[in-house]
C-alpha cells in the first residue's frame, strides 16, 4: 500500500515538474520571440526594461505550470475519464478561466508594484490590473495559453492511450526493429465472467467491465505497469524487470486492484448486484518485442513466457487461489522483503508444457 501511494505521488510530482518546466520554456520563448521581433523591426523600446519582462515570463511559466498543471493532473484528466465530454469541456473552460486569472493577476501586480505611488492595497494598482486585462492583447494571451493547455492534455491522453512509456517508444523508434528483452507479465482474469454475463446481459455486462477496468487502472499505472492488451474480461499487464521487482510492484498491483474493487462494493452491488474479483498468474522471462501492423500500429510481444503465464493463471481455479506466481519470478522480486509471504504450491503440470513449473501463491 505504501509503495503504491509512493509511486502515485512520485508520478504526479513528475508530471507536475515536466508540465511546469515545459510551460516555463514556452513562456520564455514567447518573450524572446517578441523581443527579437521588435528589435529586428527597429521599434523604439525606450523605457522598456527587458529584464523585468524576462522575469515576468518566468513568473508566468512557473505559476501557470504549478496551478494549471495541478488542475490538469488532479481535475481535468479525471473529468475526461469519468464525465461526458460536453460537460467536461464546459467545466474545463470555466476552470481554465479561473486559473488564467490566478496567473495573470499576480503577474500584473509584479509589473506595477514598484511604480511610484503604487501600493498593494491602493486603488491605483488595481485600476492598472483592470486596464491590463481589458487590452485586446489579453485575448491573444488567453487564447495562446488555452491552446498550450489543450496541447498538453492531448499529449497526456495520447500517452495514456498507448500506456506509460509506449508512446515515447513509438516516437523514438525503439521497437522499429524487433528486440529481445526481459519482461514480467501478469494475466488478470475476471472470476465467474460467464455467470455474470448471463446474469447481466450483453449491454450491462459491457458497462460492468468498463467500470471494473476504470477502477483497476490507477493501481496499474501507479505500480509502474504497462497495459499490454485487453482481451475480453482479461487484462494483460507487463513490467520491465526493475520496475516490477522494485518494492514488489507487480504483486502490489494485484492486491491494490482487489482492494479498490472491494472499496466500491456498494457501487457494484447497487448497480449490478455483482461483486467483481480477479484471479492472476504472474511469470517472468524473455520475449521478442517489436512494432506490428500498418494502419493500426502496435507494440507486440511474443515468446513462451506469455503462454506460460496464461497457463499459470488458468490453474487458479483448480487450486482454489486468487494468485499464482512462478518460482522464477519469486526469485527475481524477493517478495518477502516487501512484507509478502510466498506459499509454495509445488511443481505443477501446465497444459502444453513438457516440464513442470514451480508455483507459489501469496
Amino acid at each position: 500500500m505504501h509503495s503504491i501511494l509512493s509511486n502515485k505521488h512520485r508520478t504526479q510530482i513528475q508530471k507536475l515538474f515536466w508540465i511546469t518546466l515545459s510551460w516555463t520554456l514556452v513562456s520564455v520563448y514567447q518573450f524572446f520571440n517578441g523581443y527579437i521581433t521588435l528589435t529586428g523591426a527597429n521599434c523604439n523600446l525606450t523605457g522598456v526594461d527587458p529584464y523585468l519582462h524576462f522575469k515576468a515570463s518566468l513568473l508566468v511559466g512557473v505559476l501557470a505550470g504549478l496551478i494549471g498543471g495541478s488542475a490538469i493532473i488532479f481535475l481535468w484528466e479525471n473529468w475526461l475519464r469519468t464525465k461526458p465530454y460536453g460537460q467536461t469541456l464546459i467545466n474545463m473552460f470555466l476552470s481554465f478561466s479561473v486559473v488564467y486569472l490566478m496567473v495573470s493577476i499576480p503577474t500584473c501586480i509584479f509589473f506595477h508594484i514598484d511604480e511610484p505611488g503604487i501600493s498593494l492595497t491602493g486603488v491605483k494598482l488595481w485600476q492598472a490590473v483592470l486596464d491590463d486585462h481589458l487590452r485586446p492583447s489579453r485575448l491573444f494571451s488567453y487564447s495562446f495559453w488555452l491552446l498550450v493547455v489543450l496541447t498538453t492534455l492531448v499529449i497526456l491522453l495520447v500517452n495514456e492511450k498507448y500506456g506509460p512509456g509506449i508512446f515515447r517508444a513509438f516516437l523514438l523508434g525503439k521497437y522499429f526493429h524487433p528486440k529481445r528483452e526481459e519482461r514480467i507479465f501478469m494475466f488478470l482474469d475476471l472470476r465467474d465472467s460467464t455467470t455474470i454475463t448471463e446474469k447481466l446481459g450483453d449491454e450491462r455486462y459491457f458497462n460492468f467491465i468498463n467500470d471494473v477496468f476504470r477502477i483497476a487502472t490507477p493501481a496499474i499505472i501507479y505500480s509502474k505497469g504497462e497495459i499490454y492488451q485487453y482481451v475480453g474480461d482479461e487484462i494483460i499487464i507487463s513490467w520491465k524487470p526493475e520496475s516490477g521487482a522494485r518494492n514488489a510492484n507487480c504483486l502490489n498491483c494485484f492486491f491494490e486492484i482487489q482492494k479498490a474493487l472491494r472499496q466500491r462494493q456498494a457501487y457494484f452491488e447497487a448497480r449490478y448486484r455483482v461483486q467483481p474479483e480477479f484471479k492472476a498468474g504472474l511469470h517472468f522471462g524473455y520475449v521478442i518485442a517489436g512494432e506490428v501492423g500498418v494502419v493500426k500500429r502496435d507494440i507486440a510481444y511474443s515468446g513462451d513466457v506469455l503462454n506460460t503465464t496464461a497457463r499459470i493463471q488458468s490453474k487458479c481455479n483448480d487450486l482454489g487461489v486468487n494468485i499464482l506466481v512462478s518460482k522464477l519470478l519469486i526469485d527475481q522480486i524477493h517478495p518477502e522483503n516487501s512484507g509478502y509471504s510466498p506459499k509454495p504450491i509445488g511443481h505443477m503440470e501446465l497444459r502444453g508444457k513438457a516440464e513442470k513449473v514451480a508455483l507459489f501463491t501469496i
